[in-house]
């Protein structure tokens, strides 16, 4: 019966392992199917070129993830998502056309601008869902947006820090600036000056009310709208897709928004504010981006990306009413600012070492490369050690 049971058994084993090896490498980066995909026609390429530069507006290089943010955006308004995807697209094929660097944009990294610009334009147009004509100058400032990602690299590289959205703040600034409220093709969402700054008496008294469930839906949207979007299955689903390639982004995805909210309840923001997401998407970003991704993973980064989001958040609340004196949104402003000003921070503690931007990947495999780096440093410091005492018993011989 045993020798049965055994004869049963052994060949499951190898394939439970090869199943667990090929869903393994659907996660991180998908190296696999990344230098698959090289070797393959050049419409795979540029499929998997877009569906990582959805999923890079999240710091994921990860094409799985991408088509399961595709599918929440869908979830949320298929406009948005045909218009994010439009974009992505545009803006990947003119980085190719421009013959800029083909690795970054195998990463996705010449398409996620175009990702934001696309949505949020559908996001913020006043004329609705399914006007066509919007394309026009989707396409138009899509193509625009390698131009413009090209020309502060050339800046930001002097000190080794990503662009991160300022590419997609400068064009959709631009263009909500040069059309506004009353133009009669494409009309924008009016913006006006936040007069309203704090709850009232009432709203404080109802709060014990709603805070449960409000608080537990608010952190998915907050994540959600990163992409403009309220619906928190939306939300849901880009945690999962975020989840696929590294917990530690998902967690620091959560982290950031929880935080966001924190902050809007404690500054007495008004509760459509705070539980619509709009205090947490910003800190979402720079608490990824700090815990992690561009530092290494330790837990003093851990409080460095939580004091980095709650920075953020108060920055988010300035911005957005600075900005609409001007009848401007606050978009990822807030984001870019505190994120590079907390890159840029100088310190001589080996616990918040900055990466450099051309090592940079998912958090796991950052933690992988300072092992390995670790390692090459002790073999080489050992290997002069022995040319040393070579040397030294050579003299005296």
């Amino acid at each position: 019966m045993e020798t049965e049971v055994e004869t049963i058994n052994k060949p499951s084993e190898p394939f439970c392992s090869g199943v667990l090896r090929a869903l393994w490498d659907f996660t991180g980066d998908m190296r696999p199917w990344g230098d698959w995909v090289k070797n393959h026609h050049w419409g795979i390429q540029l499929i998997d070129y877009i569906l990582r530069g959805v999923a890079q507006v999240m710091f994921v290089n990860n094409s799985l993830s991408g088509l399961l943010i595709l599918g929440g955006l869908f979830l949320q308004n298929p406009w948005w998502a045909l218009n994010g995807l439009l974009g992505t697209a545009i803006s990947t094929v003119s980085a190719i056309v421009l013959r800029q660097n083909r690795d970054a944009g195998s990463a996705g990294l010449h398409g996620y601008n175009g990702t934001l610009v696309g949505i949020l334009m559908a996001v913020f147009s006043a004329k609705g869902d399914w006007y066509l004509w919007l394309l026009v100058p989707n396409v138009f400032l899509c193509m625009l947006c390698p131009v413009v990602s090209s020309a502060l690299s050339a800046i930001t590289s002097k000190w080794d820090v990503p662009i991160f959205t300022l590419p997609f703040n400068i064009l959709i600034c631009l263009h909500i600036a040069a059309t506004g409220a009353a133009h009669p093709f494409f009309p924008q969402v009016d913006f006006q000056p936040k007069t309203r700054l704090h709850v009232n008496e009432s709203e404080s008294l109802n709060l014990s009310q709603v805070l449960c469930v409000q608080v537990f839906l608010s952190v998915p949207v907050g994540v959600g709208q990163v992409f403009g979007c309220d619906n928190p299955w939306t939300g849901g689903v880009i945690l999962l897709a975020l989840l696929l390639c590294s917990p530690t982004i998902c967690f620091h995805a959560i982290l950031g928004s929880a935080a966001g909210l924190c902050t809007g309840l404690a500054l007495a923001a008004p509760h459509t504010d705070v539980y619509s997401g709009l205090w947490g998407y910003n800190s979402v970003l720079s608490c990824i981006a700090i815990g992690g991704v561009f530092y290494a993973l330790t837990w003093q980064a851990h409080i460095l990306a939580l004091t980095c989001a709650f920075f953020c958040a108060y920055a988010s609340s300035a911005s957005s009413k600075l900005m609409s004196v001007l009848s401007l949104p606050a978009c990822t402003w807030p984001f870019c600012l505190s994120t590079l000003i907390f890159l840029l921070l100088s310190s001589e503690s080996p616990a918040l070492r900055r990466l450099p931007l051309a090592a940079v990947s998912y958090p796991e495999e950052n933690q992988r490369y300072l092992r390995r780096l670790k390692a090459w440093g002790k073999a080489r410091s050992s290997i002069q050690e022995a040319a040393g005492g070579v040397k030294v018993d050579s003299h005296q011989i």
